[in-house]
């Protein structure tokens, strides 16, 4: 029996998994996947928002700034890459003028500090690359950039480091309601706890129901996007965005943490929780607008491209409420969701104690985790020494992004452990550089099929049936 279910484990439920383990509670996550940031977390813009586009006194303004404030503390903690790069909304004529000077207005009251209306000069000495079209834009200093798998991957472990269970793979059929709190079914197996958070994301209106709350829907919005190579990055310094509208804030264009150069996202709402394909359409649009925004983008050194869906709720604000004794709903966390995760996860602390749930504070919990990229981060003289205690990072297996065997080793022994090829790529960066895992990708079915005790063929890319390998040919070799 444990104390506390959270169902979910994309950037919310890790958050608020990691928030509960600095308490002497049995936490425990369920993930219906093979691995946790499968959801809307594994493909979004990846941006820390600075808190200017929320209405003030909703849900998202108030979490959206208060998560700005924490995260890069957060993220030093994790070992994970945050960059303040600071964030422009430019507009094109005096329309857009009028509704930057709103989100001016509107960060203000919202908390955000140094927001700034700038315009000719001073737009093209902070973003020199900046579209010759436009005429103005709201600076943000405070906005951000970070890796949102990352994120999840490091609070995910940091919890399970500090006492909380992670059981993949359990996709929650059934709740039901006992004496001593709840028992979350799936199949055969069974799991009880005294309190259950929903943080189920696209699916969380599915969860509600099952405890008998009806009260809220959740639609995907599709969100397409193209990422360059690494010597794009430093085209523009800032996170570009156009001025909103109603259905999100356009096509934007901005480094990563990691070097790229990231366009995107569309929009779209669509009726499948599961379809994340791409399409021309929504090529063609991003980089209409993209170009618009950007001088000289150079498309022909796209490497990839992806599509994510957003949990967009029916109320227009986040739904974090407790419909039932001891049930929490932590759904339509759309954007900024990624930016409100830390602040999210204190509030629903609060609304835990609030409940009666003795929460007493570990004096052994360590927030802190490793770095997952410390030895690509390190000297010349850091990494020799790390090679002569272990001589597997003296071997390179994704040249693109010059991962070493010590790295992908690493990703499949520490928690939570990478089962499959997209669970290693997710911490290492192995097969995302130009060759998009061309070459390193058989060297690293090797490690995992090694690893886990399984066959070859049995290596899957991300889970269930996506199998690599169909069977050895006659020479030895394997399709």
């Amino acid at each position: 029996m444990y104390k506390v279910a959270i169902i979910g484990a994309g950037v919310i439920g890790a958050m608020i998994a990691r928030e509960l383990s600095k308490y002497d509670i049995g936490v425990c996550i369920l993930e219906k996947e093979n691995d946790v940031a499968m959801g809307t977390t594994r493909a979004n813009s990846a941006i820390v928002h600075a808190g200017f586009d929320a209405i003030p006194g909703s849900l998202k303004a108030r979490f959206n700034v208060r998560g700005s404030n924490l995260m890069e503390k957060v993220a030093g903690e994790l070992g994970v890459k945050y960059k303040k790069n600071g964030s422009l909304v430019i507009g094109f004529n005096d329309s857009d003028r009028a509704v930057l000077q709103e989100l001016f207005e509107r960060g203000n009251r919202n908390g955000v500090k140094d927001l700034e209306l700038i315009c000719g000069e001073r737009l093209r000495e902070i973003e020199p690359n900046i579209s010759k079209s436009a005429i103005c834009a709201l600076y943000a200093p405070t906005g951000a950039i970070i890796c949102p798998y990352e994120l999840t991957i490091a609070a995910v472990g940091n919890a399970m480091d500090n006492g909380a269970d992670l059981k993949l793979g359990y996709e929650v059929e059934k709740i039901k309601k006992t004496a001593c709190g709840y028992e979350l079914i799936s199949g055969e197996k069974k799991i009880c706890a005294e309190y259950v958070i929903n943080a189920a994301g696209l699916h969380s209106d599915k969860i509600a129901a099952m405890a008998g709350d009806t009260s809220f829907t959740i639609t995907p919005r599709r969100g397409e996007y193209i990422l360059l190579d690494k010597e794009c990055g430093n085209l523009i310094r800032k996170t570009v965005f156009r001025t909103p509208s109603e259905m999100g804030k356009g096509i934007l264009v901005t480094p990563t943490v990691d070097g790229n150069l990231l366009l995107g996202p569309t929009s779209e709402n669509i009726d499948d929780k599961e379809d994340r394909s791409t399409t021309a359409e929504g090529f063609s649009k991003i980089i209409g607008e993209a170009r618009g925004n950007i001088k000289e983008i150079p498309l022909n050194k796209a490497i990839t491209s992806f599509c994510g869906l957003r949990a967009v709720g029916n109320t227009g604000d986040f739904i974090i409420n407790s419909p039932a004794c001891g049930f929490i709903n932590v759904a339509g966390i759309e954007s900024p969701g990624l930016t409100s995760a830390p602040a999210i996860a204190e509030y629903v602390v609060e609304m835990l104690r609030d409940m009666g749930a003795d929460l007493i504070e570990k004096k052994d919990f360590n927030p802190h985790r490793k770095p997952m990229h410390y030895f690509r981060e390190a000297s010349i003289e850091e990494k020799n020494e790390i090679i002569k205690k272990d001589r597997a990072f003296g071997k390179i297996i994704c040249r693109c992004e010059e991962v070493t065997e010590g790295e992908i080793l690493e990703a499949l022994r520490t928690n939570p452990k990478a089962r499959d090829l997209d669970g290693v790529k997710r911490r290492t960066r192995a097969q995302m550089g130009r060759c998009q895992g061309g070459f390193c990708s058989p060297h690293i079915v090797r490690l995992i099929a090694r690893e886990l005790g399984i066959k070859y063929e049995e290596v899957t890319k991300s889970g269930g049936e996506s199998k690599i390998n169909l069977r050895k040919t006659k020479g030895g070799e394997r399709i």
